[in-house]
């Protein structure tokens, strides 16, 4: 039973990794996931403070991840338009592999802020802002993800 907890852990890490730039998967708590997995084998086991202080960055960038492109949007101009167009981007861009996945908040947030007929410089600045925060969202997550892929790596060599 410990060698398909050991190896569904190892999946779910590798799974959750993916999920950080997927938005169609929640990738940290798969990985987060996987690391609960590790710990209820009989050979392995982390510190309570360990699995609760993981949870709460856990939970903590979940939410972040949500609020970051809004935030950078709205910081660099953009109207409620914007916003949602960054966030219709982002999901239509994952029609359309990693590029989509990159660039579909920018063109979701430019789309958007041009049909409120916002000026071009001013909707480029927005879905600039829009991208940047999707950007910092992505790099967070792949932190944490990687963090939870060393701490099982470790943990098992």
């Amino acid at each position: 039973m410990d060698l398909f907890l050991i190896i569904t852990a190892g999946l779910l890490l590798v799974i959750g990794f993916l999920g950080s730039v997927l938005p169609i998967l929640p990738g940290i708590p798969l990985s987060y996931g996987g690391i609960l997995l590790l710990h209820f084998t009989e050979k392995y086991e982390f510190e309570t403070n360990f699995l609760l202080i993981w949870a709460l960055i856990v939970i903590l960038i979940q939410v972040l991840d949500y609020y970051i492109p809004i935030w950078g949007t709205k910081k660099f101009g953009g109207s409620k338009s914007g916003v949602r167009g960054s966030i219709i981007g982002l999901l239509a861009g994952t029609f359309f592999g990693p590029i989509g996945i990159i660039f579909g908040p920018f063109i979701g947030a430019l789309i958007g802020e041009l049909i409120a007929q916002k000026p071009t410089h001013d909707a480029l600045k927005a879905a600039f802002g829009a991208f940047l925060g999707f950007v910092v969202g992505t790099v967070s997550k792949l932190v944490v993800a990687g963090m939870l892929i060393y701490y099982y790596i470790i943990t098992i060599v």
